[in-house]
């Protein structure tokens, strides 16, 4: 792959294109499966609420026989007091409302590959976390010691609540978009805090992960070291007006799938916006601000002077493979200007958190300033 850096003088001109179809824009991290041929059916179907109840009435019973619900009582009441063993508990402002939470978490489960980026970050190990549709089941961005130890409680979206209550959390976090409907099941074990989505307002979502843990001064410290990374790859790009004209593109690739190009209201699009990186007007038509999602034909309406592509999964049963080594693809002139970068799928879509995001601006300054 050409690394040579890329410099905003080379511009292309002309690169508004004849509008695609867009696609469905799904949620950030898993991609949704469906064929292009079926997206109606991408609509997430509700679960009849019959099969929930035996395994509820099994975990409920298994947590009051434990106790492990012991301190989650006050969950939502902003009035309540110290739990049941006298421990100091504060409140957390919630997607689902007013949550007391202990002061100083020791035992915490995460349900979201952000949650888990800013524990790490934060400096808190969990006791247990989902895993992510990958082989090692932790993002391979992780630090392998900050994820070592940590306990398998089962897929994102997916939870296994006997698994989380046997690991006996004073704490978990998650959010809405994967476990809204497990909230009360979650809450009867520990008290649970939820966002109400995941990816674009990752910023603000930290903020409230700071508030569970009890961990607002290194929260602090968080932000204001991504604002000085943030400063230098912008300087090492040439400065905000040279930053601005230098358009980028993030394209990921997915098997049974439109090829997507990422959006402004994206984790991946935030962090190109701090940078002050310039995004070429197809994005402007993504659907809900997500993605605008296109078919290997109509691959080069994602032409910009830089283009980062990344797999969900294999590149090869992912189309990435073929349509990179296409005539439509070599045509495009970010391609033959040598500004098209291979990413990695868990860091640069799946990650979203500090510790993803400084990874990620390393990388941007590697590969798109004009000095190094």
């Amino acid at each position: 792959m050409d690394r040579t850096h890329l410099s905003h003088r080379s511009r292309r001109t002309g690169r508004a294109g004849n509008p695609g179809r867009t696609g469905n824009p799904g949620r950030t991290g898993n991609p949704a499966r469906t064929s292009r041929t079926s997206r109606t059916s991408r609509t997430r179907r509700t679960r009849p609420a019959s099969p929930r109840r035996p395994l509820r009435a099994a975990v409920l019973a298994w947590v009051l026989v434990t106790g492990v619900a012991a301190g989650s009582a006050g969950c939502g009441a902003a009035d309540s007091g110290d739990d049941a063993a006298g421990g100091e508990q504060r409140a957390v402002r919630t997607a689902m409302g007013v949550v007391r939470v202990p002061v100083a978490p020791q035992r915490v489960v995460v349900l979201d590959t952000a949650e888990l980026d800013s524990a790490i970050t934060l400096g808190v190990k969990p006791v247990g976390a989902t895993r992510a549709d990958v082989a090692s089941g932790f993002l391979n961005y992780l630090p392998a010691e900050k994820v070592a130890g940590i306990r398998d409680v089962g897929a994102i979206g997916s939870p296994n609540l006997e698994a989380i209550a046997g690991l006996q959390p004073d704490l978990i976090l998650t959010n809405k978009a994967r476990d809204a409907t497990r909230y009360e099941e979650l809450s009867a074990i520990a008290p649970t805090v939820m966002t109400e989505t995941t990816g674009y307002p990752w910023k603000e979502n930290f903020q409230v992960h700071a508030a569970a843990l009890g961990k607002q001064a290194a929260a602090q410290r968080v932000r204001a070291a991504y604002a000085t990374h943030v400063g230098q790859v912008t300087a090492a790009i040439g400065g905000p007006a040279a930053a601005k004209e230098t358009e980028v593109n993030v394209v990921r690739f997915i098997e049974g799938a439109d090829i997507r190009i990422y959006g402004k209201k994206t984790y991946i699009g935030t962090l190109l916006a701090d940078v002050g990186l310039g995004r070429p007007a197809i994005t402007d038509r993504a659907r809900d601000g997500f993605s605008y999602d296109v078919s290997p034909e109509q691959l080069d309406k994602a032409d910009a002077d830089a283009i980062f592509t990344s797999s969900y999964g294999d590149p090869a049963k992912s189309g990435q493979t073929k349509a990179t080594n296409s005539g439509l693809w070599k045509s495009m002139s970010a391609v033959r200007n040598g500004a098209t970068f291979k990413v990695d799928d868990q860091l640069w879509i799946q990650g979203i958190g500090y510790t993803a995001a400084h990874a990620i601006l390393d990388e941007l300054r590697r590969d798109v300033a004009s000095g190094g």
